[in-house]
Order: structure tokens, then C-alpha cells, then sequence
């Protein structure tokens, strides 16, 4: 049995409510249940209850044995003094106010209404070992989990804010070196996220503001900081990196010790962090004011004009500094773009509205409803139980769905769950 459990039964009201009695066996006439709160101090506020002939306004806790108010400190906490109903699974100790008079404490399990035990047995006793409503997901309708998707999509949106809006308190308000920040891990991916941000935190970014006249230039700052411009190689391009940097290095008093090296393992050539970084360059030689672009582009052919670059010369016939390879234009692809949308350009462009107070939730939907469903482990398994996902902002609900709801067990504060608790 879980408290959230009987939170949902006393605010959905699934529990017989006639001849409700106190454990002293007093009459109990729910006129109000109250506010549900979900953040510190009773469970529900403002409740309007009659007990006995007693007209009462005041809050309700809700615990499963009425012990738990001693366990949780509830009795040195003035935050509980306005408590007028105990509502528990199981009395097992009488709850004083601090004159010495008793808590009236309904013992709630001799009112539940059959079907809803049932149903909450269901949910929670099944043996399958990835989601508790594994083999009932599909019943539910799709009006539920579409309008579910959505709110989570934006649920998800709001943490990544916070993570946008730290970075930018760390970068002094800068929103261009925010953005650079973000983009930097983006074009790292897994394998070298980190290291990528690392190297990004490295240095201010006036120097890279002062830099972008000259790819060559940006690359020789990028390639110098991540360190792979620090083993000596027979080659022009090679050398003349290296001298751009040590200029750079002496002129900025560039560190780059606690720099993350990169990883070339298990990465296809076109995601080598030479091929990366050159892009990387070339996005920020080709627009020297990107995040105003980025705020105003309104359409995903905007954003892929912005980000259709190649990488240098040297580069289109190389996947690292040691050996040349087949001529081949290394553009960065459409679907690197849609990552970058997803995970970095829609992020920054919702948390820099939060930001102005401004609302852009129908303009954010517009551009992720365009970008197709991510294919992961998570999105594959939800799509075999049913068909849900079928653009970027449903992938991305149903991550957020699968790690802050069925991980977590939170299946009473899920739309999902509650259509099946209703059945």
C-alpha cells in the first residue's frame, strides 16, 4: 500500500461516503476534501468536514498507519496544528493536539470502493519487469495519452530550463556563450558530450567573438584547447594550426589542463571529433550573431539553413591529422540538425522566452510536431504496447514518461495511471 494511494482515494473521492465514522465512532460528512498539496506540510488544505455536530475548516493529513505522524515529527511541527482529520489505512495510535484533545482519525481501508482496490492491485502486483501498466497500456484511449505526451513534453522542457537557466547564470547572462556551451555538447554526443563542454568552459567566449573573422583561426582555438594539436605531424595544415594556436595561447592566456581529451572508440568517422569540431568552427566562422538567428528562425527549413555547413578544406579529404582519405563533402546532416533542435536550439529557445516572460509553447510544438519520432529503447517499447509516438515531442514525453513516472513508480500522479485506476 502506498500514501500516494490514499492521497488519490481521499481527492478523487473513491471510498464509500455514507455512514463514514471517526474511530471513536463519530459521524463523518465530507462537504469539501481541499486542496491537494504537494509541497511541504498537510496533504490537503481548506477541507470542510462535519464531525459529529461539529462544523469544521481546517486541513487533512494522510498517513497509512497513524503512528507515522510520530515517525515524520508531525507533533513539533506548527505547520500541522490546523489538522482536523487524520485520514489513515490502519489506527494503530491516537494523534494529540497540543491542548491534550485527539485528531478524529478516519481509518479509510473499511470505505474503499471495491473496484478501485482492485484496480490499484492490478496495476501495482503485476510481474512484468518494465512498466507496471505493461500489458494494460493499450487499452488506454489515445485522447488520454496524446493530451498526457504534451504536458510531459513541456514537463521535460521546464527541467532543461533550469539546467539552461544555471548555465547561463555561470556564463554571466551571456546567452551567446550559453548557446555556444549547449552546441558544443550537442556536437559531441554521448561519446564525447562531456568533453566537448569541457573544452567550451575552457576559455571565455569573447575569444572565440574575436576569432571568427578566420575558420582557420576558430579551428586552431578548438583543436589547440581539446589538446589534439599537441603531438607533432609532418603536415602543413597540422603545423599552421599549431602556430595559430601558440598565438592565441600567449594573447589569451589559455589553459586548457582541465580540458576532457576526446574519444575516436567505436565512433564512425563522420562523428570523430576532428569532423565535429571543424563543423563546429564552421557554424560560428559563417554566423557571427548565431543565437539571434536561432531565437528568430521560425521554421525548421530556418534552423537548416543556419546549420548547413561543411567542414574546412583540409577535412574534406581527412578523418583525422594522420592520414588522407577519399574526397568526400562532410556536411553536417539533417539529422544531426533534428538532434540539435531537440536537445539544444528548442531548449534555449524555450528557456530564453521563460526567461523574457514570454509564451512560446505553440511555436515550440509547431517546430517539434515537424521532427520525426527519435528511434531508442524506450520509444521502441512503448511504440510495441501501442502506436504513440510519432514525432520528436512524443519520444521525448514518453523518455520523460518512462524516467520520472514508471522508474519512479509515480503511477498515481499519471494520466496514464489514473484512466486505469478509473476503469
Amino acid at each position: 500500500m502506498q500514501e500516494d494511494f490514499l492521497h488519490y482515494i481521499w481527492k478523487h473521492k473513491k471510498f464509500n461516503q455514507t455512514d463514514l465514522n471517526t474511530s471513536d465512532n463519530e459521524s463523518v460528512v465530507v462537504i469539501s476534501n481541499g486542496e491537494h498539496n504537494l509541497n511541504a506540510g498537510p496533504d490537503f488544505f481548506n477541507a470542510r468536514l462535519r464531525i459529529g455536530e461539529q462544523l469544521w475548516a481546517g486541513n487533512v493529513e494522510i498517513h497509512i498507519k497513524s503512528s507515522d505522524w510520530f515517525l515524520h515529527n508531525h507533533e513539533i511541527d506548527k505547520a500541522y496544528d490546523n489538522v482536523i482529520l487524520h485520514v489513515v489505512w490502519e489506527h494503530d495510535a491516537e494523534v494529540f493536539r497540543k491542548d491534550n484533545s485527539v485528531i478524529p482519525t478516519l481509518e479509510l481501508k473499511d470505505y474503499i470502493l471495491p473496484l478501485a482496490l482492485t484496480n490499484y492491485n492490478t496495476l501495482f502486483n503485476s510481474n512484468t519487469n518494465w512498466i507496471n501498466c505493461e500489458k494494460d497500456f493499450s487499452e488506454v484511449d489515445d485522447f488520454t495519452i496524446s493530451n498526457w505526451l504534451e504536458r510531459l513534453y513541456f514537463e521535460r522542457l521546464e527541467r532543461k530550463s533550469e539546467d539552461v537557466l544555471q548555465l547561463l547564470k555561470q556564463s554571466k547572462n551571456n546567452w551567446e556563450a550559453v548557446l555556444f556551451k549547449m552546441l558544443a555538447k550537442s556536437f559531441g554526443l554521448k561519446v564525447n558530450g562531456e568533453a566537448f563542454l569541457s573544452l567550451a568552459n575552457s576559455f571565455d567566449f569573447s575569444i572565440l567573438r574575436k576569432s571568427q573573422s578566420k575558420q582557420e583561426t576558430l579551428e586552431a582555438l578548438l583543436f589547440g584547447q581539446s589538446g589534439l594539436l599537441e603531438v607533432s605531424i609532418e603536415d602543413p595544415y597540422h603545423k599552421s594550426l599549431q602556430n595559430d594556436y601558440q598565438f592565441l595561447k600567449q594573447k589569451f592566456k589559455l589553459d586548457n589542463t582541465l580540458v576532457v581529451a576526446p574519444s575516436f572508440f567505436r565512433l564512425r568517422p563522420n562523428n570523430f571529433p576532428t569532423i565535429r569540431l571543424s563543423q563546429l568552427a564552421n557554424v560560428y566562422h559563417t554566423h557571427q550573431n548565431l543565437f539571434s538567428k536561432v531565437i528568430e528562425a521560425e521554421s525548421i527549413e530556418d534552423i537548416y539553413n543556419i546549420f548547413s555547413v561543411t567542414t574546412s578544406e583540409f577535412w574534406k579529404t581527412h578523418y583525422t591529422f594522420l592520414k588522407a582519405s577519399k574526397s568526400s563533402k562532410k556536411a553536417i546532416s539533417k539529422a544531426f540538425i533534428d538532434l540539435l533542435i531537440i536537445n539544444t536550439l528548442i531548449p534555449v529557445k524555450f528557456s530564453y522566452a521563460k526567461f523574457k516572460g514570454q509564451f512560446v509553447e505553440e511555436a515550440i510544438l509547431e517546430l517539434i510536431m515537424q521532427l520525426p519520432s527519435e528511434k531508442n529503447s524506450v520509444v521502441d517499447k512503448f511504440n510495441s504496447l501501442k502506436n504513440v509516438s510519432k514525432s520528436a515531442m512524443q519520444s521525448q514525453a514518453l523518455i520523460q514518461l518512462k524516467n520520472e513516472y514508471c522508474d519512479k513508480n509515480k503511477c498515481l500522479q499519471c494520466a496514464i495511471g489514473s484512466k486505469l485506476l478509473n476503469r
